[in-house]
C-alpha cells in the first residue's frame, strides 16, 4: 500500500493526480529526493532536504517552505502505520503547470510526497557497464532531477544482463556513477570514489560513507578510469535504500566480498542506528 500527499493534503490513490500540463510530466522539470524510513523515522532527512533545495536552486525552480515539506512528510509517515517499518519515501517538487514546451509558466511549484513499503536488498549485488556516458558538462550535472529517462534505459540494459544496477562512465572515460547509486572501489586496502567533478551526484549515503568510513580505511575522492571496475580488489555501491552494498559481479567478472567492504557494511549500520538523522 502507498500513501500519497498532494495539493496540501493526504489523498487516495484515485485522487493522487497532477495536471497533464505540469512541467514535471511534460518535460521532466523537477527535482526529488528518495530516502528510507525505518521504524517510522526518516533516515538523514535534514541532509536530504538540504539537497532538495540545492537541486531546486540549481534547476532554477521554486521550492515550498521547509515547514510545509516537513508537515507533509510527518502526515504521510503517520498515516502509513506498519508500512513505515521499512519504507521508501519520495519527495518531488516540480516547477508546476506550464506551456507544452521548455518555457516555464508562472505557477507555484507542485509538491508530492509518497511513501510505500519496500523490502531490504540482499546482502550483495551485481552491476553492469553500459555503452552510454554521463555528461559531466551538462546543465543539470550533479542535480537530482526527475529527468531519469537515460537512467531507465541504462538500468533496463543492466537488467537484461542479469545485473541489479548499471554503472556509467563520463565523457572523459572516467568512472562516474550508477543510475541510482554512487560507486566505490577498494585498491590496496584504501577506498576510492569518483570526485564530484566527474559529474556524479553528491549522494547522501556517499557523503556519510566518506565521513564515517575513514574509521575503517582511508577514503579518497579520485579520478578513476572506467575500467578500474575490472581490476579493483573490492567494489561496493551506496544509496539511501541500499546503504553500503558490496558488489560480487561486474559484467562477467566475479568478486568476493572483501574485508574492507564487510567492515564498512557493519560500521555504516552501526553509525546510522546511533543517529537516524546525522
Amino acid at each position: 500500500m502507498t500513501t500519497f500527499w498532494i495539493g496540501g493534503r493526504l489523498v487516495s490513490a484515485n485522487d493522487a493526480v497532477v495536471s497533464v500540463l505540469d512541467h514535471g510530466l511534460t518535460v521532466g522539470d523537477g527535482v526529488f529526493e528518495t530516502l528510507l524510513v525505518r521504524e517510522g523515522l526518516p533516515s538523514a532527512l535534514t541532509r536530504h532536504l538540504i539537497r532538495l533545495r540545492r537541486s531546486a536552486d540549481g534547476l532554477g525552480i521554486g521550492c515550498p517552505p521547509e515547514d510545509v515539506i516537513h508537515a507533509a512528510i510527518d502526515e504521510v509517515v503517520a498515516a502509513s502505520g506498519t508500512e513505515a517499518v521499512r519504507a521508501r519515501l519520495r519527495v518531488t517538487v516540480t516547477s508546476g503547470p506550464g506551456p507544452l514546451g521548455s518555457e516555464r509558466g508562472h505557477s507555484a511549484p507542485t509538491l508530492v510526497v509518497t511513501l510505500t513499503a519496500t523490502d531490504p536488498w540482499g546482502p550483495t549485488t551485481t552491476i553492469a557497464t553500459v555503452p552510454w556516458t554521463r555528461n559531466e558538462h551538462s546543465a543539470v550535472a550533479g542535480i537530482k532531477t526527475t529527468s531519469y529517462a537515460e537512467n531507465a534505459v541504462a538500468l533496463a540494459h543492466a537488467h537484461s544482463r542479469g545485473a541489479s544496477e548499471a554503472v556509467l562512465a563520463n565523457t572523459r572515460g572516467q568512472l562516474c556513477e550508477g543510475t541510482g547509486t554512487n560507486v566505490f572501489v577498494v585498491i590496496d586496502g584504501e577506498v576510492h570514489t569518483p570526485a564530484l567533478a566527474s559529474g556524479c551526484l553528491a549522494g547522501i549515503t556517499r557523503e556519510l560513507e566518506l565521513e564515517w568510513g575513514s574509521a575503517i580505511a582511508a577514503h579518497h575522492e579520485s579520478e578513476l578510469p572506467y575500467d578500474i571496475l575490472q581490476s579493483a580488489d573490492e567494489i561496493f555501491v551506496t544509496s539511501s535504500t541500499r546503504d553500503v552494498h558490496p558488489v560480487v559481479r561486474v559484467d562477467d567478472r566475479d568478486l568476493a566480498v572483501g574485508p574492507v567492504s564487510a567492515a564498512l557494511v557493519d560500521h555504516f549500520a552501526m553509525k546510522l542506528e546511533q543517529n537516524h538523522n546525522p
